[in-house]
């Protein structure tokens, strides 16, 4: 720097300080807030918590990719923040990791590591050892003793090798007996949720054995601090002694009043902790970890023990994990790891002999897991593929391990050196669980231990099939996805809708002259009057969240408490409709599939897929007056497809916050084996006391979607407060037809064979279209016509009621779209008048369509300057789509056939 540059400077900083500037004045008076200060320490803590989190972030963000643990990238972010690498930047482990700000990061990490050992106390579940107790304690046992003895056998030449004679040699080999010999349970859970192995034969003898080796590891460990805490054997007799009478009294007197507590105050009762009782629990957990921590035994272990005392009853533990896990995972966790990190050298394994010891680590810590694990399981009874997966799973370290080393490094065990080979040989063999399990047990060859559905209770008298009618086309075995409480008006609404009249035989002598059920008769069999059941899967997102591990783990209890499934199952007794339930917690990306193999595995002949939505309350929170039918305006009304369309004039992008439930929906139309039906429901109407019936408007353009549509309009009036207006509209060519006209249908018929071809290449499929080839057509209209005359002519009695009900009408016009919005909003002025609730009922018509519609959507809304997102006309079609834009307010039932 130069002599002015430098002059320059000097007066600068003589202007800027103030000579008696208060120390309050901080970086105004030059003060540097790096700089560490033990009377305040939070300005540098921050700055630390800030690089180690978004270290951690950035880190899981790119290994989460590969699937890899979170623990992962917080380790790895500490070894990158300490002395390995970034440490070797000059002066930056003293300007922002400072050795005497680390006292004040270990207090924080940890109390978030108490914490984080109550939330694995809470995980802990005796009951799934006792559900799977001989297999679980053999393969346990085997996982335990294997490993320990060769962990003591390979100790002894690691304490010649590199520890100091003033560390008491049983001590380390005990020490690294444990350390090898014990499994992460956390961690396990999370790669078994995330491979999707907890409802596997696996997955539950896995976690069965891991919960067993996590709490002998846990006393082993305790016992081992408590030895080398102590000075001589009797004070060791002592601490142990002291710890084993408050094990007793936390398990029992503890445990019966925290209990009796927690059901005076009805949280218990409720699932949700009061505040109350938040309070008693977050002063149990560090009482107890004072407490462990005070008689010599780390506090780790009181906070650990406190977890094994809570009540799980109707999900009151995974409420209490919902309450903490955010603050310790995303602040603490991290804080505690990056300490690992920081303390960890890997610039010291600088020799080959060094080297050649951490391969001996990994490879004895590996297959003495390994081999004990997979030979005990193959011995009860597992196949080969299911044994291998087994030993691999329980070879995980990962969080527990990493506990243990920095306890081991804290009370002097180990040595910096020898810290960093532990630590290294943990990430590696955490790094390979997950790679490893699913290369020897892929998802093809996985048993499944069953299903959290419970066996479904139909009538003993369940009505037979009618002869002779059209109620053979009718579908009666429905299956609903639910993932959102928004979503049961919408099912109660369309169920109620598919109840027909109960005949005279059901009703009591008074029932003539009441709407509804008759009343209940105990000494009367009864037989429903509906041929209809209901197949509801309730959908729980796992995310790496700990209270979702904890409801995959209990989805069976889930089941029964579930607030949606006992609101389906009481709506489903009250109007005598069969219903059974099942609940699964899966990825998001998983509810497709999932979706599909429970449509097969129930059978049903249709799936619902519900997507709600209250254009009233959008309205009002947007300060405007709803739209009238007539006046498009997507940019006052809000609907499920908001973001999707919007205004060319507005000048501004809106976001499209759809995009990924359309991309869910179009899944499940191109996975599902069976019929589909979008019902996107706008709510009821706030003059819901005028409602005197429901009609449905329905555009018949033929092809297969809309002939089940046609089917289902039919059904649904079998209900008498329903009626319906169904149009069939033909297409007539213009007047100045012109030879592009054939050119351009040739250039489509080639477009869709190349779709067809590169189905299977796509990287989203969507619904696999037929062949428009002149033969298919015909055969297309022809089963149009057959059904149509069905409907119309019919002499069937069965039908009469409901086709007297409908109003079928036929319409030329060379514009199909426009023309079926016309009469849609003529038919919804009538029935407005007559104070009917109006739904629009269209066939997806994306799969053998018999009229390409594109050009014309494009074209009608050009004009009306609204832009159309690709992904709505690919979720609803293309008449689904000018419906939904142009009727806001208005629900709407999209139907593809299978």
């Amino acid at each position: 720097m130069g002599v002015f540059a430098r002059d320059l400077l000097e007066v600068a900083s003589r202007f800027t300080r103030r000579a008696d500037a208060p120390e309050q004045a901080g970086i105004f008076a030059g003060d540097n807030p790096a700089t560490y200060n033990p009377g305040d320490p939070i300005r540098l803590w921050v700055i630390q918590v800030i690089i180690i989190i978004g270290m951690t972030q950035i880190l899981a963000l790119i290994l989460g990719r590969i699937r890899q643990p979170r623990v992962i990238a917080e380790v790895i972010g500490g070894v990158i923040l300490g002395p390995s690498i970034m440490g070797r930047i000059p002066n930056f482990t003293n300007t922002i990791f400072p050795p005497n700000s680390i006292p004040m990061i270990n207090l924080t990490a940890t109390i978030g590591l108490v914490l984080f050992l109550f939330i694995v106390g809470l995980e802990v579940d005796v009951n799934i050892i006792k559900k799977n107790a001989k297999a679980s304690m053999i393969i346990s046992a085997a996982g335990l003793v294997l490993p320990l003895g060769l962990g003591a056998a390979v100790a002894v030449p690691i304490y010649n090798e590199f520890i100091s004679d003033t560390v008491n040699y049983g001590y380390f080999i005990l020490f690294v007996a444990v350390a090898i010999g014990i499994t992460a349970f956390p961690v396990l859970c999370r790669i078994l949720t995330e491979l999707k192995l907890l409802d596997t034969n696996v997955g539950v003898v896995t976690l069965a054995a891991g919960v067993g080796n996590d709490v002998v590891g846990w006393i082993l460990l305790a016992l081992t601090v408590a030895l080398v805490n102590a000075g001589n054997g009797l004070t060791a007799l002592w601490v142990l002694l002291t710890a084993v009478g408050f094990v007793l009294f936390m398990l029992y007197p503890v445990r019966w009043g925290f209990r009796w507590i927690a059901r005076r105050s009805g949280s218990l009762e409720n699932g949700h902790p009061t505040a109350m009782m938040m309070t008693l629990t977050l002063g149990l957990v560090f009482v107890s970890a004072f407490f462990t921590d005070i008689i010599g035994i780390h506090a780790i272990f009181g906070g650990f023990l406190a977890g094994l005392i809570i009540p799980k009853d109707n999900g009151f533990d995974i409420a209490l994990v919902e309450k903490l896990e955010d603050l310790v995972s995303i602040l603490f966790l991290p804080l505690y790891f990056a300490l690992s990190g920081l303390r960890t050298n890997l610039g010291l394994l600088d020799t080959g002999l060094t080297w050649a010891y951490v391969i001996l680590i990994c490879v004895v810590a590996f297959f003495s897991k390994f081999i004990g694990c997979s030979v005990s399981a193959r011995l009860c009874g597992f196949t080969y593929r299911e044994s291998g997966a087994i030993g691999a799973l329980m070879s995980c370290k990962g969080l527990v391990e990493l506990i243990v080393l920095n306890v081991g490094l804290s009370a002097g065990i180990l040595d910096t050196r020898v810290f960093s080979m532990f630590v290294l040989h943990a990430l590696v063999l955490t790094f390979i669980t997950t790679p490893l399990t699913i290369l020897i047990y892929p998802a093809r060859v996985r048993v499944h231990a069953g299903t959290v559905a419970p066996p479904l209770h139909r009538s003993p008298e369940e009505p037979s099939e009618k002869k002779g009618g059209a109620p053979d086309l009718f579908r009666t075995r429905f299956a609903v996805v639910l993932d959102k409480i928004e979503q049961l008006p919408s099912v109660m609404m369309l169920t109620q809708m598919l109840q027909p009249s109960p005949s005279a035989g059901d009703l009591s002598s008074t029932s003539s002259t009441v709407e509804g059920p008759p009343p209940y008769d105990p000494s009367r069999p009864y037989t429903p009057p509906t041929r209809i059941s209901l197949d509801a899967l309730r959908l729980i997102e796992l995310t790496d969240r700990t209270s979702a591990v904890l409801k995959s783990q209990s989805a069976d209890i889930l089941l029964q408490t579930d607030p949606i499934t006992s609101v389906i199952r009481t709506f489903g007794y009250l109007n005598r409709i069969i219903v059974s339930t099942a609940l699964s917690v899966i990825g998001y990306d998983e509810f497709p599939a999932h979706v599909a193999n429970h449509a097969r595995t129930t059978s049903a002949q249709m799936v619902i897929v519900p997507w709600s939505t209250s254009s009233a309350n959008n309205t009002e929170s947007s300060g405007e007056t709803s739209p009238s039918p007539s006046s498009p305006s997507p940019a006052v009304t809000l609907n499920p497809f908001e973001g999707l369309f919007g205004t060319k004039s507005s000048g501004r992008e809106r976001s499209s916050p759809a995009v990924v439930h359309t991309q869910f929906i179009r899944k499940i139309f191109s996975g599902v084996p069976t019929d589909v039906a979008l019902f996107v429901d706008r709510g009821l109407p706030p003059t819901l006391g005028l409602q005197t019936g429901q009609h449905i408007f329905f555009p018949f353009l033929g092809g297969p979607d809309d002939r089940l549509a046609l089917t289902f309009v039919v059904q649904l009036c079998m209900n008498p407060g329903i009626t319906a207006t169904v149009v069939r509209y033909t297409k007539t060519e213009h007047n100045d037809l012109s030879p592009m006209n054939s050119i351009e249908e040739v250039k489509a018929q080639q477009l869709l064979h190349n779709t067809i071809a590169s189905f299977h290449n796509t990287v989203f499929p969507d619904t696999v279209y037929g062949v428009r080839d002149t033969q298919t057509r015909l055969a297309s209209d022809t089963a149009d016509n057959i059904l149509w005359e069905r409907f119309t002519h019919s002499e069937d009695h069965d039908l009469a009621d409901a086709i007297n009900r409908i109003t079928f009408l036929q319409e030329s016009t060379s514009n199909l779209i426009s023309s079926a919005l016309a009469s849609s909003l003529t038919t919804m002025s009538e029935q407005t008048q007559r104070h009917s609730k109006v739904t629009l009922v269209v066939g997806r018509s994306r799969r053998m369509a018999v009229e390409s519609l594109g050009a014309e959507l494009r074209a009608l809304f050009s004009e009306r300057n609204v832009t159309i997102d690709s992904e709505l006309s690919k979720t609803l079609g293309d008449m689904g789509t000018a419906f939904a834009v142009e009727h806001t307010s208005t629900s709407l039932l999209v139907l593809q056939a299978s």
